[in-house]
């Protein structure tokens, strides 16, 4: 008799939330006797505290926020893991008309460049009179918030200085942008190409431009249903894993936007779920621009947990002064992301894995096969600004990070 698993999971109206809506909604879950229960939340700080008070096992979360929530950051939480990522990419840096045409005044260029686009932001703030710009971003603890601030960071704009960031749930930042309340936003998909086609946006630079496979959200789960349901947890990442194959195909691509567009799940129409999952994004003003790894739910090992990546999300909240570096901190950083627990459940299931559980951020310069259980390629995964994170030698990291 096969034993049933009943799981509930959380998930924001994203598009990276595909994972778990096509594991329910195409039989993935239901392939491994699972019984998937999806709850929709608005904000980061819902799933949060979904979590906390036990409503939910699971969730479709940004990568830092276990990280932060076993540091004592960001309570109240329940100690969590995270045994598999949801994808890499699928975020987007967008502006309103009036800071692009500003921008555009300062030689930006509608390429996406995030070196070229950067300096022309810096040369716009140091022109500009009155209040400062202000940006939204979905959580202080989220891949968002970092890689504008290293963006800005590395563009000579101090993040904490020159502008201002506000905390915004993704479903409100289009609006926020075209009532004025914001000049800029980094968010996820679908809310990028909201804000480009419906609200008047325009996209200064992506999350694929300032660095390139990057991390976004993860499978964050509740350390103590972990340890107490493992054999539902690693169904579940089958499930998962199975449901990451079925995204990445192009013919699955309009399928998967009409259901997503469905109310239960984001909610809006699957003309504006397409452009990131074919990578041809609506920049403005009527230009396209193909980026061929914008969202990246399957290759590149994209739903294996990296220990570099939760190391390189600890190095953000050192650097912007959310938490002091201790060697005790750093270790509950790394042990938070689990590739044991991907590997025992995956591997009998052909897929192919890394053999290592981190690796040098920014070192890969083109596509490159790496030791793995199978065959498997990764990179480029190179920051705009040249810079590597080694997370072999994260005190010497931390110190060379300015604030811009």
């Amino acid at each position: 008799m096969t034993t049933r698993h009943a799981i509930t999971a959380g998930f924001v109206p994203l598009l990276d939330s595909a994972l778990l809506v096509v594991a329910r909604e195409m039989g993935f879950a239901e392939e491994q006797a699972i019984d998937l229960t999806l709850l929709r939340e608005r904000s980061w700080a819902s799933i949060r505290d979904r979590l906390a008070v036990r409503h939910i096992d699971v969730a479709h979360i940004l990568g830092p926020m276990p990280i932060a929530c076993n540091l004592g950051l960001n309570v109240p939480a329940p100690d969590m893991i995270v045994p598999m990522a949801l994808g890499l990419g699928g975020n987007a840096v967008t502006v309103s008309s009036a800071l692009w045409q500003a921008m555009a005044d300062n030689g930006a260029k509608a390429d996406l460049d995030a070196r070229v686009n950067g300096a022309a932001l810096r040369r716009v703030i140091d022109r500009r009179a009155g209040p400062p710009l202000r940006f939204g971003v979905v959580h202080p603890y989220s891949g968002h918030n970092y890689e504008l601030r290293y963006w800005l960071a590395a563009s000579g704009i101090n993040p904490d200085r020159d502008i201002e960031i506000a905390v915004l749930p993704p479903p409100d930042m289009g609006n926020a942008l075209a009532e004025g309340v914001i000049d800029g936003y980094c968010a996820g998909e679908p809310w990028n190409s909201f804000g480009v086609l419906r609200r008047g946006g325009h996209l200064a630079t992506v999350k694929a431009a300032i660095w390139r496979s990057s991390p976004e959200k993860v499978l964050g789960v509740d350390a103590r249903w972990a340890k107490t349901n493992p054999e539902a947890m690693a169904a579940l990442l089958v499930a998962l894993q199975q449901a990451s194959l079925w995204c990445s195909q192009p013919e699955n691509h309009p399928a998967l936007a009409a259901l997503l567009a469905k109310p239960a799940f984001v909610g809006l129409d699957a003309d504006l779920l397409l452009p990131a999952l074919s990578g041809n994004l609506p920049v403005g003003g009527g230009v396209v621009q193909t980026v061929g790894d914008f969202f990246v739910p399957n290759a590149k090992a994209a739903t294996f947990p990296w220990k570099s990546h939760a190391l390189w999300f600890y190095t953000q909240m050192v650097r912007w002064r959310q938490i002091g570096h201790t060697a005790d901190r750093q270790r509950i950083a790394a042990e938070t992301y689990r590739p044991d627990i991907y590997r025992a459940a995956l591997k009998d299931h052909g897929i192919a894995m890394p053999s290592a559980s981190a690796k040098v951020e920014g070192a890969l310069i083109v596509t490159t096969p790496v030791g793995s259980s199978g065959a498997l390629t990764l990179g480029p995964d190179g920051f705009f600004d040249g810079g590597r994170f080694d997370p072999d030698d994260i005190d010497a990291y931390i110190a060379s990070q300015s604030t811009g």
